[in-house]
């Protein structure tokens, strides 16, 4: 650990626009402060993502701290590095979707998360999402479509198992039977169902109530507050889509 006088002495040298002089300072503030980066990561440790990819994004977010922290702020350079450590990772995991979100969709995500945790932390207990609906004066419909919005998508090639040895790997596609009775149409309804987690958000919402959910188009716009003519209309535009990229995956 470096001692105060060794880091503002550091932290002069990596303000320099002199190349040689500012690149070993910021790799010697970084190697400093990595203990830093692995403690955070491990909060987002069950979020689907490989430790090793966000300790390196967590390592960008210290980096940026080393480059904007001034000698001159009233708190510590750990106190200032933190949330700049934590954004960076979150900004990745909300970035990082095969499936496009729109930002408004993403903030409001980002919001819900944020209110989640707090909550967590003054009810002793994790919320549910009346609660938070309620925290941010939404339906809980709302809140409900931007989590699934952000949720990262399991491939069918996901590794859920691998043995000691590094021998016994086990995908997901292993876990998938064929119960009696079935024939290649459950393969179909399998492409189907991947195909569906690639429609944006409201058309795939849609889908699911109407042909998975077994509901009504007037059911379906009462529950996420449009009208039956403007559900029909993205349920048109869905099954077209749906169309569309099955042929391509073909």
């Amino acid at each position: 650990m470096l001692n105060e006088e060794e880091f503002k002495a550091l932290l002069i040298k990596a303000h320099s626009n002199d190349p040689s002089i500012n690149t070993a300072a910021k790799e010697c503030l970084l190697e400093a402060n990595l203990n830093l980066v692995r403690s955070i990561v491990h909060r987002f440790s069950n979020r689907g993502y490989e430790w090793d990819d966000l300790f390196q994004i967590g390592c960008i977010g210290l980096l940026k701290a080393i480059e904007r922290f001034d000698l001159n702020f009233s708190v510590k350079f750990s106190t200032y590095a933190v949330p700049m450590i934590i954004g960076e990772i979150r900004r990745f995991i909300r970035d990082d979707n095969s499936i496009k979100v729109s930002r408004p969709l993403k903030e409001l995500a980002f919001r819900v998360h944020k209110t989640q945790e707090r909550l967590q932390g003054t009810l002793g207990r994790e919320p549910t999402i009346t609660e938070i609906a309620a925290e941010l004066a939404l339906v809980p419909q709302e809140i409900v479509s931007a989590l699934e919005a952000v949720q990262p998508q399991l491939s069918i090639y996901e590794q859920t198992f691998q043995g000691s040895d590094g021998s016994d790997t086990i995908h997901l596609l292993d876990q998938l039977t064929l119960t009696t009775g079935q024939d290649n149409s459950y393969f179909d309804n399998l492409a189907l169902r991947e195909v569906l987690t690639r429609l944006p958000v409201k058309e795939r919402t849609v889908i699911y109530l109407r042909f998975f959910a077994d509901k009504t188009q007037s059911e379906i716009a009462a529950a996420i507050g449009l009208s039956q003519v403007q559900v029909s209309r993205i349920e048109k535009q869905a099954l077209k889509l749906v169309r569309e990229l099955l042929q391509t995956s073909n």
